[in-house]
């Protein structure tokens, strides 16, 4: 009997394909595309019916909200690369020009903060001994140590002042970690290599600008028409990409071509035999995946945490909100006890987010803060945001549209030796050659990072297949691609 992976429906041995990427999330999708860049044939295989992950847009009453990432707030060269070669240039929303500063909740009340760093001294929500202690903060010494938190960092640094009004809120927001656990190195890399290479982090900004060492890539914040489902449709679409949905990769098994990969969907089982494997997925799957290959990278992947959220949508008439909404929302710090983690002001952001004469407030619960608030039901969970807004933003009147989207795992959290965490899965990869890790739970959560990171994903598969012989084999011919 000829075996499951040489029948006709299947990819054979002649047809090889460079890369086989598993996940079509954010890291999946940009994987693939810089691959495809390389000049590699790639095939990608999403579980789910539709590409993206936890990104997506849904269109509910005239509101377009977001599930997960609402804006792309970009630094990167290769995402500009990436935005413009996919032809995404065209379909930029820009962040409304008026909207520049966010607030954070103090004493109950909603107090301005410059988004630029230059402006963030003059801000009224610190005290004078406050502001001292930032400006003091160039003849710290350096210090610290490799298990050191983001809250042990940023107090020695600058104070405890910034960590409880700021810093503390920004990592429990939008990262929905707890910055008494979460590792400063790997939370906040790009601080923390600033001490270490100028011994202040002041000092270091001020150098690179000096030096003129800023990225060519100017800072911009945006979404595109249509949301950032937009991204993903454009990356799932490539040409040179087989993408297939609705296909759950249930084993990986080392071949002498590479790897034979194994997944099932509507159609029955299918294999595919791959030089290199991309693993795409959240942690917890990618341990499923490698467990019967090795059982301790299985363990090291199962010991990252992920924080749930659940995402409250509400829509109202513009009328029925005193406050001016201008800016990009507001965060919460913990010392406030306010139950929500944040609110984003997507209508001021962004046109189109709203039906003409009203407001979209999304709003986030849970994360490592309170993780419980994932089992609210839809009625507490609206109920409990509505409460909170109705004072700081001046609310009057039911919203005339309410939403809730939850994610059990929304976020991976980088607690404790982190980066020794991944330096050992990394050691003991090298005894699985042509097998790859390219997932939140490395080198940052945001799709800006992400992008960075399948680029970085791509040239390191590259760099291995170019002392190898390039596979002949044309991708859609094997894999049909799915309708999202």
């Amino acid at each position: 009997m000829t075996p499951a992976f040489l029948r006709s429906d299947r990819c054979d041995d002649a047809a090889d394909l460079d890369v086989l990427v598993v996940g079509g999330g954010i890291s999946g999708l940009a994987s693939a595309w810089w691959l495809q860049r390389e000049g590699l044939s790639v095939a990608l295989w999403e579980s789910e019916a539709r590409p993206g992950g936890k990104i997506r847009t849904d269109l509910v009453g005239g509101y377009l909200t977001e599930q997960a990432a609402a804006v792309l707030m970009n630094f990167r060269p290769e995402v500009t690369q990436l935005v413009a070669e996919t032809g995404l240039d065209a379909h930029k929303a820009p962040r409304d020009a008026a909207v520049k500063h966010r607030y954070l909740v103090d004493r109950q009340r909603l107090v301005p903060v410059p988004m630029a760093m230059g402006g963030l001294l003059g801000s009224s929500l610190w005290s004078a001994r406050g502001r001292l202690r930032l400006l003091l903060e160039p003849f710290v010494g350096c210090g610290g140590h490799d298990a050191e938190t983001v809250s042990e960092f940023v107090t020695r640094r600058f104070g405890r002042e910034l960590l409880e009004k700021a810093m503390e809120p920004f990592v429990s927001g939008p990262l929905a970690s707890d910055p008494d656990r979460a590792s400063a190195r790997a939370t906040l890399p790009r601080l923390t290599a600033l001490e270490r290479r100028y011994g202040s982090v002041a000092l270091g900004v001020l150098l690179h600008k000096l030096a003129g060492r800023r990225t060519a890539c100017p800072t911009e914040s945006f979404s595109f028409a249509g949301g950032m489902t937009t991204l993903v449709r454009a990356l799932a679409s490539v040409t040179g990409v087989g993408f297939r949905a609705g296909l759950r990769t249930v084993g990986l098994e080392p071949h002498t071509s590479g790897w034979r990969a194994t997944g099932t969907g509507a159609g029955g089982e299918r294999s595919i035999l791959a030089r290199q494997v991309v693993l795409s997925v959240p942690a917890p799957a990618a341990a499923s995946l490698l467990a019967p290959l090795d059982g301790t990278i299985a363990e090291l992947l199962k010991g990252i945490a992920y924080a749930p959220i659940s995402v409250v949508h509400l829509g109202f008439a513009r009328a029925a909100i005193s406050h001016a909404l201008d800016g990009a929302g507001f965060l919460a710090p913990r010392r406030e006890r306010l139950p929500l983690n944040g609110n984003l002001w997507t209508s001021s952001m962004f046109g189109g987010r709203a039906p003409a004469g009203h407001a979209l407030l999304t709003s986030y619960l849970g994360g490592a803060r309170q993780p419980h608030a994932l089992d609210w039901s839809d009625e507490r969970a609206i109920s409990t945001v509505l409460a909170t807004l109705e004072p700081l933003l001046g609310i009057g009147g039911a919203p005339a549209m309410a939403r809730v989207d939850r994610h059990g795992e929304a976020l991976p959290l980088y607690y404790g030796d982190h980066l020794g965490r991944l330096a050992a899965i990394d050691a003991r990869l090298e005894r699985l050659p042509g097998l790859h890790l390219a997932a939140n739970y490395r080198d940052g959560v945001s799709v800006c990072d992400r992008i960075a990171g399948g680029r970085a994903t791509a040239r390191r598969v590259a760099a291995v297949l170019a002392h190898r012989p390039r596979a002949a084999v044309d991708v859609p011919n094997c894999l049909v691609l799915a309708e999202a």
